[in-house]
């Protein structure tokens, strides 16, 4: 099977823009940071703009800062077009790319994630999934490789049930309520259903499940048990071309879309626009804002796009998928420089990077210093806890004005719930596989 690969970090000399910058002498030495992209097949739509924003935000440390600490950022594409067996072989050929050996793994897949959770353990290169993957993973003492941090699929889950919640007039008007999930029937899909099937039986409310299978374009025997059984909220686990092809079919049966939540992979402009008017009013969450405007995408603009040096298109820059990988590559980011500072060096390996991830704390301060004041809520990760305890909000589709905005204030997940099932989860992986949790004192 033939791997697209595709550098894509500046090799170019960079214009350094700020002081600091200018008293960091260049180094020879560069970061390897592998992009799992699927820019091809079916999850494109949504796989190239997150590719982007991934791809432009370490090409905008390089033009403006030098790179990190003096070191150049170099990101090696590698295309999976969203299949796992081919993750792990981009992740085979990729692990000891450059001087650096790759740094760290966002392998945008949950089933690419479980797969490389072991193989990545042992290799000492952290893996960041962002918001995905395996959620149990938030127990650092027994994945002290993997981080997941802002938030994961059951902090979501339980913050969609309470924004129905309040939207009902209080939890205990949850029960007696109908609430289905439609999800992609896959690992990722699959993930929500345990912490939904728990607040279920803790609140009195039936859940429907409606897997539907890859990719998703066949969806008319799932919206017909819809129209049959009339829930009162459907919560949506899609991605890629089955988002659209669902809320199309939800307009079409005159479902309420103030009534329907898609999680933060089934919230993009590429999940509406198709719809038209019909998707006015629907909902997702995020964990990020859907701004386009923030002074760091103005940079973007003025110094990437302006010179032809963008990844992608300069009108899709600030879109929500777009924000996203630009978001996972600014922690990444973070998590270096706190690499370089704990270990006094800048010839750092996934190792050291794995410390620097674990030391995050990002705050209000920092976002606005980073051009990103605002963006996301304030992330602090400890030994114990990679995912960081980050809330979630909901966002509404306008379809008036094409655009996304703020439905709720950030929701506080329920810890106490989630926390639970991650310990359990994590206990059992632990002891399935012989390991020994790490002391966090």
């Amino acid at each position: 099977m033939n791997l697209k690969k595709l550098a894509l970090g500046a090799l170019a000399a960079a214009v350094v823009a700020t002081p600091m910058a200018l008293s960091t002498p260049a180094s020879a030495y560069e970061y390897t940071i592998p992009g799992l992209v699927y820019r091809t097949g079916p999850y494109a739509p949504n796989g190239i703009p997150f590719a982007n924003g991934y791809a432009d935000y370490f090409k905008l440390l390089n033009e403006r800062d030098g790179g990190i600490g003096g070191v150049k950022l170099n990101v090696v594409e590698c295309e999976t077009g969203y299949n796992t067996k081919v993750g792990v072989e981009c992740y085979e050929n990729l692990k000891n790319e450059g001087d650096s050996g790759a740094m760290v793994f966002s392998p945008l897949s949950t089933g690419i994630t479980y797969a490389l959770i072991p193989k990545a353990t042992e290799d000492e290169i952290p893996i960041f999934s962002m918001g995905y993957g395996r959620t149990s993973a938030a127990d650092g003492t027994v994945f002290p490789w993997v981080f997941n941090f802002p938030t994961t699929y059951w902090s979501q889950a339980t913050a969609f049930v309470k924004y129905v919640g309040a939207q009902e007039g209080g939890m205990e008007n949850l029960k007696g309520k109908k609430i289905a999930l439609v999800y992609h029937n896959s690992a990722y899909g699959k993930e929500p259903i345990k912490t939904l099937e728990v607040l279920a039986a803790d609140l009195g409310f039936e859940l429907m499940l409606l897997p539907v299978d890859h990719p998703g374009q066949e969806q008319k025997a799932t919206w017909l048990q819809v129209r049959r059984a009339k829930p009162d909220w459907i919560f949506m686990w899609g991605w890629g071309v089955m988002n659209q092809v669902a809320i199309k079919e939800a307009a079409s049966i005159k479902y309420p879309m103030d009534h329907f939540i898609g999680v933060w992979w089934s919230g993009s402009e590429n999940d509406v626009l198709p719809a038209g008017d019909g998707a006015n009013g629907y909902l997702a969450g995020t964990f990020h804002s859907p701004s386009n405007s923030l002074p760091v995408h103005d940079q973007i603009r003025d110094m990437l796009y302006a010179n032809g040096n963008g990844a992608g298109e300069v009108d899709r820059v600030g879109e929500v998928l777009y924000n996203r990988g630009m978001l996972n590559a600014m922690f990444i980011a973070e998590g270096i420089k706190n690499a370089q500072a704990i270990h006094g060096t800048t010839e750092l390996r996934g190792k050291h990077l794995r410390d620097g991830l674990e030391a995050m704390d990002i705050t209000e301060a920092r976002l606005a210093e980073l051009g990103m004041g605002g963006f996301t809520p304030e992330v602090k990760v400890t030994c114990a806890d990679h995912e960081g305890g980050g809330p979630v909000r909901i966002q509404q589709w306008n379809a008036a004005d094409q655009k996304w905005e703020w439905a709720s204030d950030w929701i506080t997940p329920m810890s106490d719930v989630v926390r639970e099932l991650v310990m359990a989860d994590s206990a059992a992986y632990a002891a399935e596989n012989n390991i020994t949790p790490v002391d966090c004192n």
